[in-house]
């Protein structure tokens, strides 16, 4: 039995600044990531493995519209709402994912059914929900993705690719900094000392139809060994080139760098060498934990055995 066990979690990063944020929603925010780390420890304390933990933390982000995952997913250049997910399972080295799902309430969970119940790692697309309903899912119409922000965002984004030149008939330029906030996810050590991560995401506003990000791409987005678990946010692209969540481990089992040394040097050196922006959350086997970041803030919180919820948004 381990001596500890917790989980952190991640709600999304970018320029997430108090004087842009209305009390309400700020008390909001940290309402739902303070109910995701209890679902989660809940998990935990009552004997259960970490994979379990993770997965219901991330059901209850995905389930809130203020983040760009599940019910609060943000919309493509087309107007429709793609998600991507992963799971993995640290004790088995087993992961499923998938990616482009349009009508999956918890992409979570499909994830999961993915790595328990198929003999492959990734589904995608119309293959992925016609395992859905094969294995007892729901599929859910457009307007439950709809949100009246989220449809602004994307209005928003296209107005300004427009004005800079830069608009295509289909899509594909992101929004700038002040606007990217996207990704849900979460690591957790349970009781018998095995980790487990997932994430998932909507992408990013005004994407071209049919992108997947890291967070559908084990390595990139999401890994979990025996060693540690992470999992990622930020602009996609360049967490997949770098193999982002993948190299903090790496750099622990072949540099013997620690857990925060490991992740500060993948996002504060090589992700900012790259001109990425993001950061990641990550847990190891002795129940050290991680949430370093680039940008102005990150929504994130953490709750181990022994101590009391904390949660964050900006810079502190």
């Amino acid at each position: 039995m381990s001596a500890t066990f917790g989980i952190v979690i991640h709600g999304g990063a970018g320029t997430i600044l108090k004087a842009k944020m209305t009390p309400e929603k700020e008390a909001c925010i940290r309402e739902t990531l303070s109910e995701a780390l209890y679902k989660g420890f809940t998990v935990l304390q009552k004997g259960h493995g970490a994979i379990g933990a993770v997965q219901k933390a991330v059901n209850v982000m995905e389930d809130s519209p203020l983040f760009n995952a599940g019910r609060g997913a943000v919309f493509t250049h087309d107007g429709k709402n793609e998600q991507d997910a992963t799971i993995m399972d640290g004790f088995t080295g087993q992961a499923g994912a998938v990616a482009m799902l349009r009508r999956i309430a918890n992409p979570i969970d499909l994830a999961k059914r993915v790595m328990c119940d198929s003999p492959h790692v990734l589904l995608v697309g119309e293959g992925a929900e016609q395992f859905a309903v094969e294995h007892g899912f729901k599929l859910v119409d457009d307007d439950y993705f709809y949100t009246e922000e989220r449809w602004e965002q994307l209005q928003k984004a296209k107005a300004k690719a427009k004005e800079a030149g830069k608009s295509s008939p289909k899509g594909g330029l992101m929004l700038s900094e002040d606007d990217k906030h996207g990704t849900v996810g979460a690591v957790a050590l349970d009781k018998m000392g095995c980790l487990a991560a997932a994430t998932s995401s909507g992408g990013m506003t005004n994407k071209r139809l049919g992108r997947v990000g890291d967070s559908a791409c084990v390595g990139a987005g999401t890994f979990a060994d025996k060693l540690c678990a992470v999992s990622t946010t930020g602009h996609g692209e360049f967490f997949q080139r770098g193999v982002v969540a993948y190299d903090v481990a790496a750099m622990m089992h072949y540099g013997g760098l620690s857990l925060r040394d490991a992740a500060e040097a993948a996002v504060r050196t090589k992700l900012t060498e790259r001109g990425g922006t993001g950061g990641l959350i990550a847990i190891d086997k002795d129940g050290n934990f991680a949430m370093p970041f680039n940008t102005e803030g990150m929504y994130r919180g953490y709750l181990m055995f022994g101590g009391e919820p904390v949660v964050k948004i900006f810079r502190e």
